[in-house]
């Protein structure tokens, strides 16, 4: 279980690094910084404090779940999914500044991570609540880029 758990946190936060490294200044930016936003976006600093929380998580998760799970090669190829979509988020919508495209990997991953929950329910039973934070800001994350293209 250690060291399932250290090699998901090492993908995981490589994602995020990925991810953040073709952000540049990413929410500071002045690009961002002019957009219209939803009401409900919230401070900078809460990217960053939710994404360590969600990463931790999601490593618990997924180190359960490998060791629970029958079918390796499909959790293989969702999570491999999961974590291109994730890497790729911050750089299309901050580097490129293609809010749309934004808008449909953010959706796709979100859509993905509810299949992690549902599909997955039977085999980690209340454990797969340590996705939900995962859920849970990707629904909120898709709702601001969502407002941010509808108004701008």
């Amino acid at each position: 279980m250690i060291i399932r758990l250290i090699i998901f946190l090492v993908l995981n936060f490589a994602a995020l690094g990925i991810g953040g490294f073709f952000t540049g200044p990413g929410v500071s930016s002045e690009w961002y910084q002019t957009l219209n936003q939803a009401p409900w976006t919230p401070p900078g600093w809460v990217f960053g404090a939710a994404w360590t929380t969600i990463m931790i998580c999601f490593s618990f998760y997924m180190a359960y779940l490998w060791g629970d799970t029958k079918n390796i090669k499909l959790l293989g190829g969702l999570f491999a999914l999961q974590w291109i979509l994730n890497a790729s988020w911050n750089p299309v919508f901050f580097y490129l500044r293609e809010v749309s495209f934004g808008l449909a990997l953010i959706s796709v991953l979100t859509i993905l991570v509810g299949f992690f929950l549902f599909f997955y329910w039977s085999d980690l039973k209340l454990k797969s609540l340590l996705i939900a934070p995962y859920l849970i800001w990707l629904m909120i994350a898709t709702s601001l880029n969502a407002y941010i293209l509808i108004n701008n």
